[in-house]
């Protein structure tokens, strides 16, 4: 797969704008509606079928630059406080495991 990033060009709506609703839709249990009703505090009124639109076109970047930074098995999560030095992992859980001083 080639990685050329999504063309914005020819888009009425700023590049921030489209980014902002594609993310949302994809990061967060969200429907196309709620997604296009969460831009209107940033002074823009989306429909939720343009919100649609630009999931199709634009969606799979996005979703695979989420998939690429989810935590994997055996990676190194935040330690807890006090602790300087230790091999946290995460655990299958939220709460950090694993952890020596």
């Amino acid at each position: 797969m080639s990685s050329v990033p999504p063309s914005y060009r020819g888009h009425r709506y700023p590049i921030e704008i489209i980014s902002r609703c594609v993310w949302l839709y994809h990061r967060f249990p969200l429907s196309y509606r709620e997604a296009g009703e969460l831009i209107p505090g940033r002074g823009v009124v989306v429909s939720y079928e343009t919100v649609r639109r630009w999931c199709l076109k634009f969606g799979q970047a996005y979703a695979n630059a989420l998939r690429r930074r989810r935590p994997r098995p055996g990676d190194k999560g935040p330690c807890p406080r006090g602790v300087d030095t230790c091999s946290c992992r995460y655990a299958a859980s939220v709460r950090v495991a694993d952890c020596c001083s």
